[in-house]
């Protein structure tokens, strides 16, 4: 298959959210002997980006977004292991450490976020729903992250965010890491008040912040 043909029609598979063909298309790719950083850059991120520039200018709504990103997301998943394999890596922009708070167990909003950002270009650890705080702290350390991402769904968990804050502080951590937050109650007066780094309504918002925040 031509290589432009190929790079579209992976573009065309994020923009339509068809999750098994973007991953049949990447295996494609590979079988091929296609570069799989010039796949996943003209190919798959131009199809995220289309969908992001779309989903601002409400074309189209949260329900395409996220099955945009899942479709990105399991051609990553194929091609990523195939960079590391060619000893080639894609241009990182930051490490991220995601997780939603202690005691929610809300995953949609957080693992859209870490879908678009891993898209955009960062390497994201996930660490799922309901993390403590010490949790948060130890993969900071571990990773070396430069921006830790808190999500809370519930009213009753936006406190945990703040709590894991002030463990960045209490741990030296603070001046090494920037924290991004977000949620359904969380606001930007929240953040303020908890002196987090910066604030997202949505997983688009949050990409763009998250390049501020790592200057880029």
């Amino acid at each position: 298959m031509e290589k432009e043909k190929l790079f579209a029609e992976m573009k065309q598979a994020v923009s339509d959210g068809e999750i098994e063909l973007a991953e049949e298309l990447a295996r494609k790719a590979l079988e091929a002997d296609l570069n799989p950083l010039e796949a996943i850059e003209n190919g798959y991120v131009t199809g995220i980006n289309e969908v992001g520039a779309k989903f601002e200018e409400g074309q189209i709504f949260l329900p395409e977004l996220i099955a945009a990103a899942e479709a990105m997301k399991a051609a990553l998943n194929v091609l990523e292991p195939a960079l590391q394999q060619r000893d080639m890596s894609r241009s990182i922009l930051g490490k991220v450490v995601i997780g939603t708070m202690y005691n929610d167990i809300h995953d949609i909003g957080k693992d859209m976020v870490a879908s678009m950002l891993m898209a955009a270009g960062f390497e994201v650890t996930n660490l799922g729903v309901n993390v403590p705080c010490d949790k948060f702290i130890n993969s900071v350390k571990e990773q070396q992250a430069d921006i830790l991402a808190l999500s809370a769904l519930l009213t009753t968990t936006m406190p945990e965010q703040k709590i894991v804050i002030e463990a960045l502080e209490k741990e030296g951590l603070r001046s090494g890491v920037k924290v991004l937050v977000g949620g359904a109650p969380v606001s930007q007066q929240w953040a303020y008040e908890i002196k987090a780094d910066g604030y997202a309504e949505n997983a688009i918002e949050a990409v763009k912040v998250a390049r501020q925040l790592v200057g880029k």
